[in-house]
């Protein structure tokens, strides 16, 4: 069988592909948006005997830069509290600007709101960890997000959506 090692970059390879190795390529992180609140201190770094309620809430944003520069905005925003009180309330806007290029149209959305968010999750996980213990209390270790499960529990709620007609 012959090879086709030898074809010219960019030459049809027979399956109608250019030969271009879809790439994805992350070309800057930053933080958007850091916000600590402990509005109870100092009364609300005192020991406690049991553990407080956290709400974590994450929602990911994409748009586009040009047709291959996309800035992908991961969002996370940590809430304790122990009964009525307040302790810190931690929010981040994580960015990232992302070059992606050769993937088909149909998997330009997974990209966007699965692969680009758990590349820039780690760091952002490290910031709140960070912030949180800055603020005095022990470091929130967010556990790992499937990224994937939310994109499709967002795309069935956008489809739920469509077919709701109002009267």
């Amino acid at each position: 069988m012959a090879s086709n090692d030898d074809a010219p970059v960019g030459a049809a390879n027979g399956n109608g592909n250019t030969g271009a190795q879809p790439s994805l390529n992350v070309l800057a992180q930053y933080v958007k948006d850091l916000s600590f609140e402990s509005p109870g201190a100092p009364n609300s770094l005192r020991g406690r005997d049991k553990a407080p309620g956290i709400a974590i809430n994450v929602n990911v944003n994409a748009n586009p830069l040009s047709d291959k520069q996309f800035d992908v905005n991961l969002t996370l925003n940590a809430k304790a509290s122990f009964d009525q009180e307040v302790l810190f309330n931690v929010e981040l806007v994580y960015g990232g600007v992302f070059a992606i290029s050769g993937f088909p149209q149909e998997h330009m959305l997974p990209i966007l709101f699965i692969e680009c968010p758990r590349l820039l999750f780690p760091f952002a996980r490290q910031i709140i960890a960070e912030a949180t213990r800055n603020g005095g209390f022990p470091p929130l270790m967010l556990d790992p997000i499937d990224f994937a499960q939310m994109f499709q529990q967002k795309i069935a709620e956008d489809q739920a959506a469509s077919k709701v007609k109002v009267s």
